[in-house]
């Protein structure tokens, strides 16, 4: 099934996410309550609210933000296959959502087009669309999948194609590009460290390369699963805004 979709029609992507406010003593009192609420079956004799928003706030749409979406794409060419990624990335979080939401709508909004992410179905492309209508924008109609049935969706997850049906676990793209003898390149971050890195250190950009990276890894994984090539490292390239 892979080898027959057309890699020009395929947008990959991740996101990097963060707590709205940095630390659980930060919010709101109505906020707080809210999010105790939410959470309150996670609480442990080991585990508070704090320890639990520390570990969780960022990856709930309700609480957290998206600071960086970065995608990539892979083309044909008479040397064989090029990769391009560009990253939309903002401190204020409806502007690189404009800016990615004009993405789609331009390039990205016919049925022939899909999206492709590594746990996506679960996470990224449900928290989008949830921050989209927080942020009171419109959802693009590759995103807009109320009513749809499962095959009019034009989604693609790896993790679920790594499933083949089965219910049981998590694999993350860091064991399957580890699996698949995939090479990627050594990060001086990981998901853990993302939001100090953003509050603390004020580098969005540093999370931006951590986010590529993921995009990189993500393509190289879905053209092993099609039995393709991968892509020389000379031929991936980065857009610079």
């Amino acid at each position: 099934m892979l080898e027959k979709i057309n890699l020009d029609k395929v947008l990959f992507l991740d996101i990097e996410t963060v707590p709205q406010q940095y630390k659980y003593v930060d919010l709101d009192v109505k906020t707080k309550e809210l999010f105790d609420a939410k959470t309150r079956y996670m609480q442990s004799e080991e585990k508070g609210y704090t320890e639990i928003y520390n570990e969780r706030a960022g990856i709930y749409a309700e609480f957290g933000k998206i600071i960086c979406i970065s995608v990539g794409l892979v083309t044909e060419t008479r040397t064989g296959k090029q990769m391009r990624l560009k990253s939309f990335y903002h401190d204020d979080e409806e502007t690189l959502l404009k800016q990615f939401i004009d993405l789609l709508n331009n390039n990205y909004n016919t049925q022939h087009h899909i999206l492709c992410g590594h746990n996506a179905k679960e996470f990224d492309f449900p928290y989008i669309c949830r921050r989209i209508l927080i942020n009171g924008l419109k959802l693009p109609p590759i995103l807009d999948i109320a009513g749809k049935k499962p095959w009019e969706i034009s989604h693609l997850d790896t993790m679920e194609l790594w499933k083949f049906g089965d219910f049981k676990a998590y694999t993350s793209l860091s064991l399957l590009c580890h699996v698949f003898g995939i090479p990627t390149p050594k990060d001086d971050i990981s998901g853990a460290d993302v939001a100090r890195v953003y509050y603390e250190d004020g580098d969005l950009e540093r999370i931006k390369v951590y986010c590529e990276k993921d995009v990189v890894a993500l393509i190289q994984l879905f053209l092993k699963m099609r039995g393709d090539n991968l892509v020389d490292e000379a031929e991936i390239h980065y857009s610079h805004q």
